[in-house]
């Protein structure tokens, strides 16, 4: 794949959650494998950074994105273009020789064009890859995994990809930070932690809840494992507050409410700690993917072939139902149901439940 040193400073740009992050830390492993000496960069949303903190793949992190942009804007026009300011500082300084850009659009690769940086890769979605050298025509993720579509951007630099599997690196400290969390909490020694994640997080606004599975039914799983003699703990951001509250209600054992009460990096410590997480099509998914947690998830309008835990094993399982209108999830974008959430309404307790014990007895 050409000589090691060829690219010595390597931009990627991905702007978006954290699931979709991850799902670049195989390429990201891929371009240290190979050019082993390079500086690797990755621009991403605030919210997202902690996702690479750690990693020893990434030299450096720009924590800046469009939404980050517009968000410091509304407190502040003069802050928000003065970070602006130092971003584009940064990449102009660092003169970069490889850019990535899977944020498919033209705005950034735009830019990095204007410095003359090649070559420039990425994807050509809506014609959006017009200031890319190479590119992949493609109207959305279909028919493989996204990690895949990111790892076969390798060929134009020669190489074959190793398909690594997603990660994230938890300090001794994080994870004593945890023990410690889990034992004033009420966790005792050797019980079975089981994490409910019964939100989506922020990456779909308003139409999150498209992806839930009905909050009686993981209630009435979440009742059924107080039977196990497990302990449960649910999960998720600040956007999923309110219905880890309404959950609560219905439950007869009070869990751990971890949900939107510390950062990110204190939300992966807490999972890896976890013996198996339930939850639907999320960044906690994700997370618990590359933290290798054995894992019951339903997927209802997103395809778990595109989607899903990767790679999917024995210790990941999505439980989903086949009917004509699903993955309806298509090229970014979904309509309003005309078969009251169907997919994921008639997926019942007794089915997630019998993968739970099959997976906690392993």
């Amino acid at each position: 794949m050409g000589k090691a040193n060829k690219f010595k400073k390597i931009l990627i740009v991905n702007p978006f959650g954290v699931g979709d992050l991850l799902f670049s830390t195989p390429l990201i492993k891929n371009l240290k494998d190979y050019y082993p000496n390079s500086q690797i960069t990755v621009l991403t949303a605030k919210r997202s950074a902690p996702v690479l903190e750690n990693n020893p793949n990434v030299d450096s992190i720009i924590g800046f994105n469009r939404g980050d942009f517009k968000e410091s804007k509304k407190e502040s026009r003069i802050k928000a273009y003065k970070e602006g300011l130092a971003v584009l500082g940064k990449i102009i300084a660092s003169r970069f020789n490889l850019y990535i850009d899977l944020s498919l659009e033209h705005r950034y690769s735009l830019f990095v064009a204007l410095l003359r940086v090649k070559p420039r890769l990425g994807y050509n979605y809506k014609k959006r890859g017009r200031f890319l050298t190479e590119k992949v025509d493609m109207g959305g993720f279909v028919g493989r995994h996204v990690v895949e579509y990111h790892l076969s951007l390798i060929r134009f630099l020669g190489g074959k990809p190793k398909f690594y599997n997603s990660e994230i690196f938890i300090s001794e400290g994080e994870k004593n930070w945890a023990d410690d969390f889990l034992k004033k909490d009420g966790l005792e020694e050797g019980q079975k932690l089981v994490a409910i994640a019964p939100g989506g997080g922020k990456a779909w606004g308003d139409k999150a809840w498209y992806k839930y599975w009905p909050l009686e039914k993981f209630a009435g799983l979440a009742n059924k494992l107080r039977v196990e003699g497990v302990k449960v703990i649910l999960l998720g951001d600040d956007s999923d507050i309110s219905i880890c509250d309404n959950l609560i209600q219905l439950l007869k054992d009070k869990p751990i409410n971890f949900c939107g009460k510390t950062n990110l990096r204190q939300f992966f410590a807490v999972l890896s700690k976890s013996d198996l997480v339930i939850c639907n099509d999320s960044g906690t998914l994700h997370a618990a993917t590359a933290l290798d947690r054995k894992i019951v998830s339903l997927f209802g309008p997103t395809s778990e072939i595109s989607y899903g835990p990767y790679p999917l094993s024995d210790k990941k399982q999505v439980i989903s139902k086949d009917f004509p209108c699903r993955p309806c999830y298509d090229k970014f974008g979904i309509d309003e149901c005309k078969h009251s959430h169907r997919c994921l309404g008639q997926i019942e307790v007794e089915e997630v439940l019998g993968e739970v014990k099959r997976l906690l007895c392993c």
